[in-house]
Formats: C-alpha cells, sequence, structure tokens
C-alpha cells in the first residue's frame, strides 16, 4: 500500500462517506415509495417521488465526485481501500465490483428512461424503467453496504491515518 499522507485533506472532506450514505439510502427509500406509487396509480406521488430521487441521486454524485477529488488533490490518492482479510473481503469485492459497474450503467439508463417520461412517451418511459428501477435501487443499498462495511463494520486501517480534529 503507498504511504498516503491525509494531514493536508480538509476535514470537511472525511465528513462526505458518511453524507453519500445517507444520500444513498433516502434515495433507496424515494425509489420505494415512488415505485409503491405508481403501482397503485398514483401518478402525481410517484413524479414528486421520482423526481426526488433523481435530485437526490445527483446530490449523491456531486458529493461522491468532490470526496474523492479531494483526496487524490490533498493526499495524492483518490480512495480508502478495504484493508479487513478473511472471508468477507471477496464479499466486500463483488458487492463493490457489481456497484461500480451497475453504477456506470445505471446514469446513462436513468437519462434514457427519464426523456421519455417528460416527452409524456409513458409507453417508452415504462420498458426502459423496468430495467432502470431494480438497477438503480441495487446502485443505491449497495452503495450503503458499501460505506458499512468500509468504514464502520470493517474499518480500512487507512483511516488510522486521518488526522481527528
Amino acid at each position: 500500500m503507498p504511504d498516503v499522507d491525509f494531514s493536508q485533506v480538509p476535514g470537511w472532506v472525511f465528513d462526505l462517506p458518511p453524507a453519500n450514505a445517507t444520500l444513498n439510502g433516502i434515495s433507496t427509500f424515494l425509489l420505494a415509495m415512488g415505485w409503491i406509487c405508481i403501482r397503485r396509480d398514483q401518478k402525481k406521488a410517484h413524479i414528486a417521488f421520482m423526481i426526488t430521487a433523481l435530485v437526490v441521486s445527483v446530490a449523491f454524485l456531486s458529493c461522491y465526485l468532490t470526496y474523492h477529488t479531494m483526496l487524490h488533490r490533498y493526499a495524492g490518492d483518490a480512495s480508502i481501500r478495504f484493508t479487513h482479510e478473511g472471508a468477507v473481503r471477496p464479499v466486500y469485492f463483488a458487492i463493490l465490483i457489481s456497484h461500480v459497474i451497475l453504477a456506470a450503467v445505471n446514469l446513462p439508463m436513468i437519462i434514457l428512461t427519464v426523456i421519455p417520461a417528460f416527452r409524456r412517451r409513458f409507453d417508452k418511459h415504462r420498458r426502459l424503467a423496468r430495467w432502470t428501477l431494480p438497477i438503480w435501487l441495487y446502485v443505491s443499498v449497495t452503495g450503503v453496504l458499501v460505506y458499512l462495511m468500509l468504514y464502520r463494520w470493517f474499518p480500512s486501517s487507512m483511516l488510522e491515518m486521518i488526522p481527528r480534529s
């Protein structure tokens, strides 16, 4: 593991991972509520929940990119590595890899799903949403799991190098 100096990283940067996990959790709730509303034919509520989920997800992406940019800028490394050994290690990486791949796929899928809704092409929106929603939910839930595993349940030894104020 390369030597990483976190001493120059502004303290507020380390508040972003729990904020990201919270935003992912909120997004999960909003997506589930949006799905429940459309199943009950509550279209206005569905729209409100889904637009709010989109806004929360944009806020998450902004915080996520800020966090990794700041780590790279000030510490020369853009991530905290999972250092725990044992059976949980392959589980963590399976979750992380699937999360990252599906997150990359999900962003264009969300855009492609929202556009027909704005154009009132609900047949196309519905067809795309059948794929987009479960992936978006998976990405949101696994985002929380990755945070919990890396920072709470099996904290990385790299976290010991972070200065406490």
